[in-house]
């Protein structure tokens, strides 16, 4: 089944990841905001990976002195994109 989410970070530089994911694999991720590059390169890794692989292996990365990161936060939109 496919699922979309429009979820709001907190505590990062990028405001909005945007997630389609169908069966439980990631489709697409879309990071508004935050630093580009980065961004893209963290959704590009993830497009055709499972969510819980995805789920452990971002889930806790912190960015400099921050308590999480645009990877983290991208793994608790995948937390409650999981669980609708």
């Amino acid at each position: 089944m496919k699922k979309t989410l429009s979820y709001t970070t907190s505590g990062t530089c990028s405001r909005q990841i945007d997630i389609v994911t169908e069966d439980d694999i990631v489709e697409s991720v879309k990071f508004v905001g935050g630093c580009s590059g980065n961004t893209q390169g963290v959704a590009a890794l993830v497009v055709g990976m499972h969510i819980d692989e995805a789920i452990k292996r971002m889930k806790g990365i912190k960015c400099g002195f921050k308590p999480t990161s645009c990877p983290d936060q991208l793994a608790c939109a995948l937390e409650e994109i999981k669980g609708q």
